[in-house]
């Protein structure tokens, strides 16, 4: 064998082994680019659920925040009516005629007294005739000063130990608290 057909053998094996070290390469390149592609759009994929997740957050918190506020400006306008419904049920009892003044002051002292021997009664400055009018029926009661409230009798006993407060105030704050919930019902329509 001469030495330029030895020459061109390893020359042409030569050649073969660098088309096939070419093509592997090429492969494992397509490969490696396939993959990277492939990572790529996994990334970008899990990116956009990820955006899309924090965007349903924001609005879920933004909705939730929204009904909280409206809620509570619900609550405070319900607030600002029954304010002003009391402050009217208020001035309707503190401007009673006498007529019905009389009657319903007389039934609240008949009740107090009945706590007591002898007490210091208090009554509002408007009410002060009518309240000694109607201590003349008791002895050892008499009227010790004034009160502020919407009328009826505050009694003490001369000791200080016990107080009967039979005040209109106290007459409606007992009968506000144990019909808060229907008036609401009715003001409110929530039946």
């Amino acid at each position: 064998m001469s030495l330029d057909t030895v020459v061109a053998d390893i020359k042409a094996e030569a050649e073969d082994r660098a088309e096939e070290i070419l093509e592997k390469a090429e492969s494992e390149a397509e490969e490696i680019r396939s993959e990277a592609e492939a990572d790529a759009e996994e990334i970008r994929a899990a990116a956009e659920r990820e955006v899309e997740a924090e965007i349903e957050q924001e609005r879920e918190q933004r909705l939730s925040s929204g009904k909280l506020e409206a809620k509570q400006e619900r609550l405070e306008a319900r607030r600002d009516v029954l304010s002003t419904v009391r402050e009217e049920v208020e001035e309707s009892i503190a401007s009673l005629p006498e007529e019905k003044r009389k009657p319903l002051t007389k039934a609240l002292l008949e009740d107090a007294v009945e706590e007591f021997e002898e007490a210091d009664v208090y009554a509002r400055p408007e009410d002060t005739e009518l309240v000694e009018a109607l201590l003349e029926d008791h002895e050892g009661f008499e009227l010790a000063g004034e009160t502020d409230c919407l009328g009826g009798v505050l009694l003490e006993g001369h000791d200080g130990r016990l107080r009967v407060d039979n005040t209109f105030d106290s007459v409606l704050e007992t009968v506000w608290d144990d019909n808060l919930k229907a008036l609401s019902d009715v003001l409110f329509e929530e039946q």
